[in-house]
């Protein structure tokens, strides 16, 4: 009994040991299938990924090899556009080229034509010279050496008279063009920089309210006009004048000082000689920062930036000096723009020609302390202050008295002529205009061969009539060339005078 249940007991242990066994594979067999199914569900996924990124990177690479194809066909249209401009460029250029080959083969042409005709010319000049040389050998019975000489002597007048008339002619043109483009240039330098044509004189009379305000000026014993005399430097002139007194200095700053100080003076009326030196030395004062002040404004207006005080303070000065009734600093600054625009027109510096014209007669300012002309005292003075070179040489240079290194120093010069030169920008008395036209008169009358000679417009010009049986063509082209020298050594004025030699012929006879 027991043997048997241990018997039973051993087999149903069997029995659940095989079926445990069982279950185990089978549990085994769903987890390996379950495996299966998730590596093949994977795998089909990666699988369709990698489809997904086929599909993308092929679609990506068709729109890449499209850009790039659209890409190279631009490039291709604008290489035959490229081509295409090349070609109408060497068109044109080759166009071009037949042109200029035409344009020298017909100057070809023509040269060889006149070519033809100067040897065709010299031809007949060398049979008529043979046919006159046997004809004055053959008639006069000369040597040879004196039909020579003959024959050059009518050669020489031949020359001489084609001579003439090839000078004349190019001078004819170049002087129309020339005077064409000068006096266009000119009246637009004029138009534009439109000033007074006179400016005041500075006076050195000072009105006196009545005669007996003269007493209390010369003071007991003349002690008040030797007081103002010493302090302000200057002469005061009581003369039988009604009601005024002169002030007479070669300096004009220091008598427009006594002028003001005189003038306050009288009407303050405390007259004496320690109230006289306190109100020069307060005019004085004054005078130098109106003086200060019209510099500054001067190189304001002229527009030249950049100047030395020092150079501005004695530019100022100039306010106080005129040359035939033309205020000094005026014309300066006048001759600034005349210079600017001109220059501005040749397409030189403008700012050089401006610096120039607002400083070429700031010598005139001191040329009364020192020696030399007012160019050249200038010119130092500029160079002491650090002025441009080139300033300084159209300074030193703008009256010929050093030579002239840039175009702005001839634009100079020949601004300070316009704005000096103009009708009407100077005063000249009846007296000094009478004797420079008839010194220019006589100077052209000197001349061997001038039958009379005529000064014209207001002195700008002279002509001269010659003899004809003395003076040839090329001779009269000489004589003017002569004269104008003549002149320019000789003679003072302003601006330039136009030098005209006229020579003819009459013939006359009478019907009977």
């Amino acid at each position: 009994m027991h043997g048997m249940t241990l018997i039973i007991t051993l087999v149903v242990a069997l029995v659940a040991l095989a079926v445990g066994i069982g279950i185990g594979f089978y549990m085994k067999a769903q987890a390996d299938k379950r495996r299966l199914a998730d590596v093949e569900a994977q795998a089909q996924r990666i699988l369709q990924e990698a489809k997904d990124e086929a599909s993308e990177t092929l679609l990506h690479a068709k729109d890449e090899a499209l850009a790039t194809r659209q890409e190279a066909e631009e490039q291709i249209k604008q290489m035959r556009r490229d081509l295409r401009r090349e070609e109408e460029r060497l068109q044109r250029r080759r166009q071009e080229l037949d042109r200029r080959a035409e344009n020298l083969e017909r100057r070809e042409q023509t040269l060889n034509k006149r070519q033809s005709a100067i040897d065709r010319r010299a031809n007949e000049i060398e049979r008529l010279h043979q046919q006159q040389t046997e004809q004055l050998q053959r008639i006069a019975q000369m040597t040879v050496e004196e039909a020579r000489q003959q024959l050059l002597d009518a050669v020489e007048q031949e020359a001489r008279a084609d001579m003439a008339r090839i000078i004349r002619q190019v001078e004819t043109e170049a002087k129309e063009e020339g005077e064409k483009r000068a006096r266009k240039l000119i009246a637009l330098a004029i138009q534009r920089v439109a000033s007074e044509h006179v400016s005041e004189i500075t006076t050195s009379v000072v009105p006196l309210p009545s005669d007996d305000m003269k007493g209390r000026i010369i003071g007991r014993s003349g002690r008040n006009i030797r007081a103002f005399e010493q302090a302000a430097g200057v002469d005061v002139i009581v003369d039988d004048t009604p009601e005024a007194v002169t002030i007479s200095s070669f300096d004009p700053v220091r008598r427009e000082i006594a002028r003001r100080a005189l003038t306050k003076l009288v009407l303050d009326g405390r007259i004496h000689p320690a109230h006289i030196e306190k109100v020069i030395e307060k005019e004085r004062e004054e005078v130098e920062r109106i003086i200060m002040e019209a510099g500054e404004e001067a190189a304001y207006e002229a527009g030249v930036a950049g100047l030395h005080p020092e150079v501005l303070k004695v530019l100022g000065r100039l306010k106080f000096r005129t040359s035939y009734g033309q205020n000094q600093l005026e014309h300066a600054v006048e001759t600034a723009k005349l210079a600017a625009v001109i220059a501005a027109e040749l397409g030189a510096d403008v700012e050089l020609a401006k610096a120039g014209g607002l400083l070429h007669d700031i010598g005139k300012a001191m040329d009364h302390n020192l020696e030399g002309t007012h160019a050249l005292i200038g010119a130092e003075f500029l160079k002491r202050y650090g002025v441009r070179e080139k300033v300084v040489n159209a300074v030193a240079s703008h009256h010929h008295e050093v030579e002239q290194q840039s175009v702005e120093a001839i634009i100079v010069e020949a601004a300070d002529a316009i704005s000096g030169a103009r009708p009407g920008a100077r005063r000249e008395s009846l007296e000094d205009y009478l004797k420079r036209v008839r010194a220019l008169e006589e100077t052209a009358n000197a001349f061997k061969g001038v039958s009379e000679s005529y000064a014209l417009q207001a002195g700008r010009e002279i002509r001269i009539i010659v003899r004809p049986e003395e003076i040839d063509d090329l001779e009269a082209t000489r004589l003017a060339r002569d004269i104008a020298k003549k002149v320019e050594e000789n003679l003072q004025y302003p601006g330039q005078i136009k030098v005209t030699v006229i020579r003819e012929t009459r013939a006359v006879d009478y019907a009977k």
